[in-house]
């Protein structure tokens, strides 16, 4: 599991209409370190997602007013991708493959185990990019996410929390061409401010030296006129 103060910012919503289940479930996810906002039914959940951007929703679908799989429908058509498990009673294949339909991520029946309803809200977590695994591997880079550290053949290679960054986001982006834009805004963010046009030519040479010293193993092509790319 995370370690639980990673997850403080990580919000989910729970639409069910049972005041004991929902507040059962706000118990365990909170007990995991997870922000978590309760409704009864979904009512006041639309104008919530226009204000808020959580993680997850996990919906009953007997609810009051509007089905669940009717409502994540509804959801899925004005645009809204947030990931979303059906916890529900309804267990026939027929409601599973519904709930699917419908633009659920995953579903669970009721009773339900917590132990295994956390592990499946981790499992779609890391599987939407919310959580991110402890460790990214490409060719043979290897970064630890939790440790912020970079290994290649098994071989430590130390890196500033600057290149750690630049070498992330291209590993998440690979094989494509990612201007300096993009790459201002992802790796620099708010100490753009003291950004120059230069500023990725010498982070990527230093990051390139410390990488691949004997310039043989060629992990990045530059694009002309965009930026860099990732091979």
């Amino acid at each position: 599991m995370q370690n639980t103060n990673e997850k403080n910012d990580i919000e989910i919503v729970i639409i069910e209409d049972e005041p004991d289940i929902l507040e059962l479930l706000e118990y365990h996810l909170e007990k995991e370190g997870y922000s978590v906002m309760g409704f009864l039914s979904t009512e006041r959940v639309e104008q919530f997602l226009e204000e808020e951007n959580p993680a997850l929703m996990i919906v009953d679908r007997n609810l009051p007013g509007v089905e669940g799989s009717e409502f994540v429908s509804e959801m899925r058509a004005l645009g809204y991708a947030i990931p979303v498990m059906f916890l529900t009673a309804r267990d026939k294949e027929s409601d599973l493959l519904e709930g699917f339909t419908s633009g659920g991520d995953d579903y669970m029946t009721k009773p339900f185990s917590s132990k295994e309803l956390l592990v499946r809200i981790e499992a779609l977590l890391r599987r939407s990019g919310v959580i991110s695994s402890e460790k990214v591997k490409y060719r043979d880079l290897v970064l630890d996410m939790k440790r912020r550290e970079l290994s290649i053949e098994k071989k430590s290679i130390e890196l500033t929390n600057l290149e750690f960054k630049l070498l992330h986001t291209f590993v998440k982006n690979p094989n494509q061409p990612l201007d300096r834009d993009f790459l201002r805004d992802e790796v620099w963010g708010d100490d753009s401010i003291s950004f120059h046009d230069k500023t990725i030519n010498v982070a990527m040479n230093r990051l390139k030296k410390k990488i691949d010293p004997e310039g043989m193993k060629e992990y990045f092509l530059p694009v002309w006129g965009v930026g860099y790319q990732l091979v």
